[in-house]
């Protein structure tokens, strides 16, 4: 960890910063413990602190993870790790604190819209950030859980990816997989789900489906009243199949968006989600597209089977209700 500019705190500092880690200053909890806001006075910068719970063994791999691959990791679009803590049989991992949350909160709140010129920049800077692990850092990094959940917004609403717990280093001349099942339904590649096998295309088809959910607001899968669960990008590529793509986007712009941009988004996200991994684009043909420096592909293959209307929206959110499971 030395010369990252990160650094190693003590366990006194870090209880200090959250009031004894009071319920207050909780910000959230997951599989692996929880997640506390707190204020470092010496450095005086206000942190995010995840304490890895003691019983978690799926914690303790994922920390170690985090400190091996984040804090060597250098990029305005990822989140930076200002220290860690092993002490007292706690560990802890310390984080620039990002004010606006995560990326999933403000695409489905119902009091508030996130409008397109924000979701594009957003949708640029994922593209940045992937671009980055999979082919600028000195080795390949395979983030393996990419999801709205794990993109925190900072103050500007600048998008950082963050949470490389699952993640894994390979090396640019080599195949660059893993073999063991990490992600999150909804989101991971369905040879994923079969084969276990991670590879920089389930990333892209992971990011394919941020796309989606960023420009059309709602969640990768819907339930059917049936119980069935229809995944977003069948929607879309029926729309896309029919010349109408355009009508994915989120009602609640109100066609208050830039048509070529909101295209593209829709069109790399059904190209980065196709089934086939060998047809899906690179991270870097996928952003020369975003960015109007490339055509779009002639022809997008479809995804799965038609998917017929998505369900009405809950009445308490305004959207669809979704269901994804993490699998670690």
């Amino acid at each position: 960890m030395k010369g990252t500019g990160s650094r190693q705190f003590r366990y006194s500092e870090l209880a200090a910063a959250t009031d004894n880690f009071s319920d207050d200053k909780k910000l959230g909890e997951g599989g692996f413990g929880s997640v506390y806001r707190g204020f470092l006075k010496g450095l005086r910068i206000e942190v995010a602190i995840k304490r890895v719970s003691k019983g978690s063994k799926q914690g303790r791999k994922e920390y170690a993870s985090e400190v091996r691959v984040i804090s060597r990791l250098r990029h305005r679009n990822l989140v930076q790790i200002v220290g860690w803590c092993h002490a007292r049989e706690q560990l802890l991992l310390v984080y620039a604190l990002m004010p606006n949350s995560s990326l999933d909160v403000h695409l489905h709140r119902a009091d508030n819209v996130l409008w397109w010129p924000v979701r594009h920049k957003i949708v640029l800077g994922i593209g940045s950030a992937l671009l980055y692990l999979h082919e600028e850092w000195e080795q390949c990094v395979l983030h393996r859980d990419i999801k709205t959940s794990n993109m925190m917004l900072d103050a500007s609403f600048n998008v950082k990816l963050g949470d490389f717990g699952l993640a894994r280093l390979v090396d640019h001349d080599r195949g660059a997989h893993t073999t063991e099942l990490a992600g999150t339904l909804g989101y991971m590649d369905p040879e994923c789900t079969v084969s276990g096998r991670s590879s920089t295309e389930s990333d892209v088809y992971s990011f394919g489906v941020v796309l989606l959910e960023i420009a059309c607001g709602r969640r990768p899968t819907v339930a059917r009243p049936d119980g069935t669960l229809i995944h977003l990008a069948q929607r879309v590529s029926e729309l896309y199949g029919q010349g109408r793509i355009l009508d994915a986007a989120d009602a609640r712009l109100d066609g208050n968006f830039d048509p070529q941009e909101m295209e593209r988004v829709l069109a790399v996200g059904l190209w980065c989600a196709c089934h086939d991994r060998d047809l899906r684009p690179s991270i870097r043909q996928a952003i020369n597209v975003l960015r109007l420096e490339a055509p779009l592909p002639d022809r997008i293959p479809p995804v799965g089977r038609a998917a017929g209307p998505l369900p009405m929206p809950d009445s308490d959110t305004g959207h669809s209700s979704g269901s994804t499971q993490q699998l670690n």
